[in-house]
C-alpha cells in the first residue's frame, strides 16, 4: 500500500485513472439510441438517399439546355409531364425538354439539374421559359450524396446525438450495438451528514454530495446508485464500501479523504483484497486530498466531503474516467474566450481552477470571479465554468485574456 499524501500532477492523475477497460456492450433499438456510446463503427449500409432527388420545387432539365438563358433571352423547353411524390419517375428528359418537379421528388432519367420555378414563365400547358441557367447537379441531390454504401459515418466510442439517430433511421438502422452505462455508487460519510428531506441539528448539514454526484455521474453517461449516507465507523464503512463495489461498476466516496479521517480510510482499503492505491493527494485547488484505488478492477474514488472541492474535482478528473468506463472517446472540453475582470492569486506548484460567471461585455465575454471557500456550494450554483491557472503562474492579472471551461 502506498504512502498516504504523496501529491500527484493533475496529468499523473489522469494517466492512473485510464487503467480501468469500458464495461460491456448491449444492444438497443435505434430509438433508445441518444446520449449512448458507440460499442462498433456505424457503416452505412447503402447509399442515401438511394436515387437523384431535386431540393427545389421546379422542372427537372438537362443543364445543357439552358446554358446562355437570361431574362432578356430565355430558353425555351417543352413540359413533357410531372414527377408524382414518392413514385418512380420512368419518363426520360430529353434535350429541349422539362418535367415539373416538387422538392425531394426523383429527378427522372436524363436530367441532371433542376430549375427553380421562380426563374421560370409559363408560355402555355405545354412550354415553359427559362430565364437562368443551371449547372449540372444544381438543385439537386445525388443518389449517394449524403452516404455510400460502406461510408464510415460514426465511429466506435461516439456519443450518439438525435442527428445520428436519424442518420440511422434514413439508412434502415434498427437496432444499435452500444456500450453498458456504467453503474456508479454514490456514498456520502459522516457523522455530521444527514439526508436532504431531514431537519439539520446542530453541527448537522444536509447530504448535497449525493444529489450532485449523481447528477454529474448521469450527464457523464453512467446510472448514479445512491446508496445513502454512512457514519464514521470502520465495521460502516466497510460493510457500506463492500456493498457498493458488488453492485456498481466505480464507487463515489464523498469525505473520508482528508489527513483527519485518513487512518479510517487507509484500513478500509486495506482490508479490501486486491485494492491498490493508484493516489491520495492532486496538486489543485481546490480538491487536493483526492484518492483514487483500484479495488479489484474496479474505481474507488474518495472525493472531498467540501461539496464545491467534490464537483470540481468530478468535472476536472473523475468525469474523463467514467466516459472511458461508458466507452466514450474523450472530447475536447467546451471553452470560450473571456477577459478576466479582477487580479486573482494563486500559489505555485498546483492548478487552480477559478469559478467564474460570464457576462457580456462590448467586444466580447467577461469572466467574473466567484469569490468563496470550497465549502460553499454557491460558487458552484453561480458559476459558468472554470478558468485554470497553471501551476507554474503565481496569480492573474485583471484584463488578462482567458479560456473558460463551461460546466
Amino acid at each position: 500500500m502506498k504512502e498516504f499524501f504523496q501529491v500527484v500532477d493533475l496529468d499523473q492523475a489522469r494517466a492512473r485513472a485510464g487503467r480501468f477497460a469500458p464495461v460491456g456492450t448491449e444492444r438497443v433499438p435505434l430509438s433508445a439510441g441518444l446520449g449512448r456510446v458507440l460499442a462498433a463503427d456505424l457503416v452505412a449500409e447503402e447509399d442515401l438517399p438511394g436515387f437523384p432527388r431535386s431540393t427545389m420545387d421546379g422542372y427537372a432539365v438537362c443543364a445543357r439546355s439552358t446554358f446562355g438563358a437570361s431574362p432578356s433571352a430565355p430558353a425555351l423547353l417543352t413540359v413533357t409531364g410531372a414527377v408524382e411524390m414518392g413514385r418512380p419517375a420512368r419518363e426520360a428528359v430529353g434535350p429541349g425538354q422539362a418535367v415539373r418537379i416538387l422538392t425531394g421528388g426523383m429527378v427522372p432519367p436524363g436530367a441532371d439539374a433542376v430549375v427553380m420555378v421562380e426563374h421560370t414563365e409559363p408560355v402555355d400547358e405545354t412550354a415553359i421559359e427559362v430565364t437562368r441557367a443551371v449547372a449540372p447537379g444544381e438543385n439537386v441531390i445525388a443518389a449517394d450524396e449524403d452516404a455510400r454504401r460502406g461510408d464510415l459515418l460514426r465511429r466506435r466510442g461516439a456519443r450518439l446525438r438525435p442527428q445520428d439517430l436519424g442518420l440511422g433511421a434514413a439508412l434502415g438502422v434498427t437496432e444499435l450495438e452500444v456500450f453498458l452505462r456504467p453503474v456508479v455508487a454514490v456514498l456520502s460519510t459522516g457523522d455530521e451528514i444527514v439526508p436532504a428531506e431531514a431537519t439539520p441539528g446542530p453541527g448537522q448539514v444536509r447530504d448535497v454530495n449525493r444529489h450532485t454526484l449523481a447528477g454529474f455521474v448521469e450527464r457523464a453517461g453512467g446510472t448514479a446508485l445512491p446508496l445513502g449516507i454512512v457514519r464514521d465507523d470502520f465495521d460502516a464503512l466497510l460493510g457500506a464500501v463492500r456493498e457498493a463495489l458488488a453492485a456498481a461498476d466505480a464507487v463515489l466516496l464523498s469525505g473520508g479523504s482528508s489527513v483527519g479521517a485518513r487512518d479510517l480510510t487507509l484500513a478500509v482499503l486495506e482490508a479490501l483484497p486486491g485494492t491498490e492505491v493508484l493516489f491520495h493527494g492532486i496538486a489543485v485547488r481546490p480538491g487536493k486530498p483526492t484518492i483514487l484505488a483500484d479495488a479489484g478492477g474496479k474505481a474507488l474514488w474518495g472525493l472531498p466531503g467540501h461539496v464545491a472541492s467534490a464537483m470540481v474535482v468530478f468535472h476536472v478528473l473523475v468525469r474523463h474516467q467514467l466516459e472511458r468506463l461508458a466507452g466514450a472517446r474523450p472530447e475536447p472540453p467546451v471553452r470560450v474566450p473571456a477577459r478576466l475582470t479582477r487580479n486573482v492569486a494563486s500559489v505555485h506548484g498546483r492548478r487552480d481552477f477559478l469559478r467564474v460567471r460570464l457576462e457580456e461585455e462590448e467586444g466580447g465575454l467577461a469572466a467574473v470571479p466567484v469569490p468563496g471557500k470550497s465549502g460553499l456550494l454557491r460558487t458552484m450554483a453561480r458559476a459558468d465554468g472554470l478558468v485554470e491557472i497553471g501551476r507554474d503562474v503565481e496569480g492573474l492579472e485583471e484584463g488578462t485574456p482567458v479560456f473558460v471551461e463551461l460546466l
